[in-house]
């Protein structure tokens, strides 16, 4: 047994064969006999080889850039604001090899700001793409251009079936709502009813909050869980005065809702509505862990956040994007990250390990 990593020199010693007919075996380069193949992948398997990784990427001293384009944080949407520490985790740690990465962001609110933002990007085509197809109609017509110009992608936050990326890194999005739809079930009794709102401008175009709602609803589905009622409000904006208007219409024509899921970020939102409004306790769960959510589940008026791990999220797809480009390496295509269930108890776990 190797007690220290094995190498093709060793490989090729115990083979009794040349290291260059080691290295054609390993990295299918010409024709060797089967015989002979089978003897060094034999070997090969024995002492756990593995390629040196960090001296073929620096003797290949090739150089790439990449581009990441993702909603730009805001206060409203500070979901955003995790994203870019697991791409300067994922970076720091590439430092030493020749590799560049162009953050880009668009307005989260804002459609044509996204096909702006993606247009300009193509001028000057990028070697590899981290996105965040938040628009779906859009983010497929720009992906179909990405396809033609043979630029991989990597999905991050959601994903979208009808293209061809290169992986996805984060929550299995149906599941993650059936996750809700567990919790909404254990919260809420018989006699009550279950509130859905989703806060988006244009709900028909948010893909990953359709999909959290069809995994919440199906939860419940042809089955005898529950026999509460579940409501679906679409509010369009985060203005405080249309919140309490579509609000207090709702929960005045349905007083039965005791329990809410907000399928977004944006939970904190509908907190401070309950909570300055002087409603009887609701159940509300929600989707992040930031400080806003946070606040409002410290207090008891958000009852469970679903975390997503947006850093992780980013720091996998750099260097999914990294170890394809540079050795033509195949990544897990679908790479679901963890249903974190956060509540006012295990919360301080979350925020000091993120």
């Amino acid at each position: 047994m190797f007690s220290r990593k094995a190498r093709l020199k060793d490989i090729a010693a115990l083979a009794g064969v040349s290291i260059g007919t080691v290295d054609r075996v390993l990295h299918n380069r010409g024709q060797v006999a089967e015989k002979t193949q089978e003897r060094i992948l034999k070997i090969a398997r024995e002492l756990n080889y593995t390629p040196n990784i960090m001296a073929r990427a620096l003797k290949t001293r090739k150089g790439f850039n990449l581009v990441s384009l993702l909603p730009a944080p805001a206060d409203e949407n500070a979901f955003w604001l995790k994203h870019p520490e697991g791409i300067a985790k994922a970076m720091s740690e590439l430092e030493q090899f020749p590799i560049n990465l162009t953050q880009i962001t668009f307005n989260f609110n804002s459609e044509s700001d996204f096909q702006k933002k993606a247009k300009d990007l193509l001028k000057k085509p990028p070697d590899g793409i981290i996105l965040a197809p938040l628009f779906r109609s859009q983010s497929i017509q720009f992906c179909s251009e990405l396809k033609n110009k043979k630029i991989p992608f990597v999905f991050v936050d959601n994903y979208l079936t009808e293209t061809n990326f290169l992986a996805y890194v984060g929550e299995d999005i149906f599941r993650s709502g059936r996750v809700a739809g567990q919790l909404a079930g254990l919260l809420t009794a018989a006699d009550e009813d279950i509130l859905i709102v989703n806060i988006a401008k244009n709900i028909r175009n948010m893909h990953h909050l359709n999909q959290r709602v069809k995994g919440f609803r199906s939860y419940f589905s042809g089955s005898d869980r529950m026999k509460s009622k579940i409501f679906i409000l679409n509010i369009p904006d985060t203005k405080r005065k249309t919140v309490k208007e579509m609000t207090d219409k709702i929960l005045s024509d349905h007083p039965c809702i005791k329990t809410i899921f907000v399928t977004g970020s944006k939970s904190f939102i509908i907190a401070e509505y309950i909570h300055s409004s002087g409603h009887k306790q609701m159940n509300i769960i929600g989707y992040d862990l930031i400080d806003k959510n946070v606040e409002y589940l410290r207090k008891g008026i958000i009852r469970f956040i679903i975390g997503q791990r947006p850093e992780e999220q980013t720091y996998r797809a750099v260097k999914k994007l990294f170890d394809y480009l540079s050795f033509n390496k195949l990544p897990e295509k679908m790479e679901y990250l963890p249903v974190d269930i956060v509540t006012s108890e295990n919360v301080d776990f979350f925020i000091n390990n993120i």
